[in-house]
């Protein structure tokens, strides 16, 4: 487990009790302490490479989506920032199988877990005060540009709300 989830579960009782608002974007089987059970998730494993070579693919991400390769995805990191240079690193994105030592990156989305994510929900809306969000928190398969635009979309009903009270 990381750091910052251990944190947060140490001092969870105070947050909860102690803030208007939590933001929580983990494991949401994890935040209600498995009551139901776990639900499942898909890990990930990286492997990164520092080649002699001033350009390996051309483009930042290439994802490959045939049976026949081991990874996922190859990343070059020098496209996201414009990088130049006689060298350039890669990333190799493996799909691998998750523990709790290991970190969660997506929901297993099939019916027994979507059943046991309902039972999360229905506990979800019994805290108003805790937003639950991104792929872990609401347990969904999430494009990172949903993610973004679900949680700018949050910040601005958020900043309405506060603006109301202002105002009254």
């Amino acid at each position: 487990m990381y750091k910052q989830i251990l944190i947060f579960f140490q001092a969870k009782d105070d947050f909860l009790t102690q803030a208007d608002q939590v933001i929580y974007t983990g494991m949401i089987d994890q935040f209600f302490d498995y009551q139901f059970g776990a639900l499942e998730y898909r890990s990930l494993r990286f492997e990164t490479e520092v080649l002699d070579q001033a350009d390996f693919q051309g483009n930042a991400v290439i994802n490959y989506t045939d049976a026949e390769t081991p990874f996922t995805r190859i990343i070059e990191h020098k496209h996201f920032e414009g990088g130049k240079g006689h060298q350039t690193v890669i990333t190799r994105e493996y799909p691998e199988n998750w523990n709790q030592t290991k970190e969660p990156y997506y929901p297993i989305n099939d019916r027994l877990n979507n059943e046991l994510y309902k039972k999360y929900a229905a506990l979800s809306r019994t805290m108003p005060h805790v937003y639950f969000g991104g792929r872990l928190g609401q347990y969904k398969y999430l494009n990172m540009d949903q993610v973004i635009y679900a949680a700018l979309t949050l910040a601005k009903n958020e900043f309405k709300k506060l603006g109301s009270l202002i105002k009254n």
